[in-house]
């Protein structure tokens, strides 16, 4: 409840929101209800989203503040009072996760038979394994570099881990510095020979720094990583080529401001000061950890051959509108209606590496276009794609360059392609290309038909297996002209064309969705929205919602990550409610439903890539396609009723801004399972069916 007096919430701060979510990722590592290596992995992803979010979100707001820049956010805060409220939030949420993995985890890591010890618990047969290890594969890829009038201080890799090391050498009167980095091409977790135990790399080489240091009195050794700015200024004059803009900036990017130092609790002052000096750090950017630095390593253990402490395998099923021909031909699946289909819980190489691999052999099919904004370079379809234009197809892939953290991969295999006569497009100047969409076309005879693909995730197979996401198959002309224009403008130049049937950003999307919105206000009581997304933070859109709401519509709203909108205030938001589901899959998918965005009464749904934030509205090239067919849209309206009813992995949001768990907790602290998991009992509707349509064809054979 909010205090007596104070004013409601109208809009939450953007960068508190997302600690609000990966704070929800914390619980799922804390949840003892969950398998051990499940929660172990859920501890690690806390640990990676946290460093993407100082590499990018951090470094904006210290940006912004060296530039004196006086703006303030939507909530009213300026960059230097975000700073300070996240500085506070993130000790909490690290409190937190090392209180969980060193009082929690590594226990019971080890009762099941995986040990994380440590050097002094080992004895003399374990530490002379581990020495002979050392001096084989540990020893000769080490290069301590000290730091004296002759040799400078080192650069500091963003990420890496270190060790500052203090010794004294004969004749000196000052204890010298020297950083040794820990390879983070070897095992961060070194195995001894039972196979059961392991010992944290670091600690490994703190007790054979003698080699490294032959002659010198060592004082201490202590771990430290730097967190450094990672975004990239792209300037409209240097990118002419866009190509070998980047690949300089990539370069500049290893040597930008750091914007966080994490150094062992046991560091001393004297160490510290040292670094906090040559790095150019302030106070407010150390955070000290007794447990081991960099828990996205946890990724080594998680990894682990234990079937037995994880969730249980849920195998993706086939989309039987895909298979339904004797020849299983998914040109002539797509012909005879629209398909949807919805990932893991439909196998992705079943369907959609089957389209592209299947273009790409088809001597029926003349030209493949696809919008590429990450995948991994040895995936069936980067040689579906090759394959195709060394055959004489035309192919056209629009690759974005600057999609974050994937730029370097990016780049290697957008030049195999261009190598193979693919021809690349590398993406638009001031906007990123984030639409998934691929247009197929091809001679069926009767004359040329144009296959489409509009999706909501990307053209990648690794994470199709855990990142939840839709897409539809169509031949509908219109949609299809559609495509053509978005790829004509995309690979070429002139006014961005008029679209028929799709939303597409930055000039229709906007403008869209508000019309949408407003057409459910002006049904009132009769109105109807339901939103699931990644994040929205968008205030124009936010304030619609709230007139929608005062006007009576019913609003749903299942939002994975950021959410800037507070609902349930009375007077502002009361008829709307939001909630946020975490669990084994990470919840991609964007689906809009209107109720009567098709006139009164008649329903309209869209799914795409754009998540109602400014960036994906203004700033990116995305695209929404509706889905019209009543048995795509009962399914998608299953889609979101299972979410609407989840009761054991769904949080929602409370007008004060705060989240809590639908699901009751025990007296343990764990959550107590409900009647439905989403993720699970979706699996079992794709498994029904696919019964079902066995059944059937059983039925006919007889």
């Amino acid at each position: 409840m909010l205090a007596a007096g104070r004013p409601p919430l109208r809009i939450l701060n953007r960068e508190l929101s997302w600690l609000d979510f990966n704070a929800r990722v914390l619980a799922l590592a804390e949840d003892r209800r969950l398998p051990l290596l499940e929660r172990l992995k859920f501890c690690a992803i806390f640990s990676t989203n946290l460093d993407e979010f100082f590499m990018v979100r951090v470094a904006g707001l210290k940006d912004l503040v060296a530039g004196q820049v006086s703006g303030i956010s939507p909530d009213g805060r300026s960059p230097a009072v975000q700073l300070l409220e996240i500085r506070d939030r993130v000790e909490e949420l690290l409190a937190r996760q090392t209180r969980v993995f060193l009082e929690d985890l590594q226990p019971e890591l080890g009762r099941a038979g995986i040990e994380v010890t440590s050097w002094e618990d080992l004895d003399r047969d374990d530490r002379k394994a581990l020495e002979t290890e050392f001096h084989d594969r540990v020893f000769p890829v080490l290069t301590p570099l000290g730091v004296d009038p002759s040799h400078p201080f080192p650069y500091i890799s963003n990420l890496a881990l270190n060790l500052g090391v203090f010794g004294w050498v004969e004749g000196d009167e000052a204890e010298r510095f020297a950083r040794v980095k820990v390879p983070s091409l070897l095992p961060r977790f070194m195995p001894l020979p039972d196979g059961g135990r392991f010992v944290p790399l670091e600690q490994v080489i703190a007790r054979h720094l003698e080699v490294l240091f032959p002659g010198v009195g060592l004082v201490g050794a202590h771990a430290f990583r730097v967190t450094r700015n990672a975004d990239l200024t792209l300037e409209d004059e240097e990118a002419d080529d866009l190509l070998a803009a980047l690949e300089m900036e990539l370069r500049r990017r290893r040597f930008k401001n750091p914007v966080r130092l994490e150094v062992a609790a046991g560091m001393p002052q004297e160490m510290l000061d040292l670094l906090t000096e040559e790095l150019e750090v302030d106070e407010e950017d150390v955070y000290r950890s007794p447990a081991p630095l960099d828990l996205s390593s946890l990724w080594a253990l998680v990894n682990l051959d234990r079937p037995d402490l994880r969730f249980a395998v849920l195998s993706p099923g086939v989309e039987p509108k895909l298979v339904d021909d004797d020849e299983g031909d998914v040109f002539t699946s797509i012909r005879r209606g629209d398909v949807l289909v919805h990932h893991p819980y439909v196998s992705f190489t079943s369907s959609v590496e089957a389209f592209v691999t299947r273009a790409a052999s088809d001597p029926r099919v003349l030209a493949i276009k696809m919008t590429l904004y990450r995948t991994s370079g040895d995936s069936p379809i980067i040689d579906a794609l090759v394959q195709a234009a060394e055959d004489g197809k035309q192919v056209a892939v629009l690759v974005e360059l600057t999609a974050r953290f994937d730029e370097r991969n990016n780049i290697d295999w957008a030049k195999r392609l261009e190598q193979s006569g693919v021809h690349v497009v590398y993406g638009m100047v001031g906007l990123k290309t984030h639409a998934k969409v691929t247009l197929v076309v091809r001679d069926d005879g009767d004359g040329l038909r144009r296959y489409c693909h509009i999706g909501t995730g990307n053209y990648d197979s690794r994470t199709a297996r855990i990142y939840e996401d839709l897409g539809l198959f169509t031949t509908d002309p219109t949609i299809a002209a559609d495509v053509t224009n978005l790829f004509n403008h995309l690979t070429g130049f002139g006014h961005e064309p008029r679209y028929q049937r799709l939303l597409v950003a930055p000039h229709a999307l906007r403008r869209g969705i508000l019309d949408l919105i407003e057409g459910e206000q002006a049904a009132g009581p009769d109105g109807r929205i339901v939103l699931k997304m990644n994040s929205l933070v968008d205030p124009s859109t936010i304030e619609a919602l709230y007139e929608a709401s005062e006007a009576g519509v019913d609003i749903d709203l299942i939002i994975r990550g950021i959410c800037c909108l507070v609902p349930g205030v009375p007077g502002q938001s009361e008829r709307i409610r939001v909630r946020s589901l975490v669990g084994r899959y990470l919840e991609h998918s964007r689906i809009y439903h209107f109720a009567n965005g098709d006139g009164p009464g008649r329903s309209a749904w869209y799914i795409g890539s754009a998540d109602l934030m400014p960036r994906n509205l203004d700033r990116r090239v995305e695209a929404l396609v509706p889905v019209v067919e009543p048995s795509l849209q009962a399914r998608l309206r299953e889609v979101i009723d299972v979410n609407l009813v989840d009761d054991t992995l769904a949080w929602r949001l409370g007008a004060d801004g705060s989240w809590s768990r639908v699901a009751q907790l025990g007296e343990d602290g764990a959550s107590v399972s409900g009647d439905v998991e989403a993720h699970v009992r979706l699996h079992e509707l794709v498994a029904g069916r696919q019964r079902a349509k066995l059944s059937g064809r059983e039925r006919v054979a007889r």
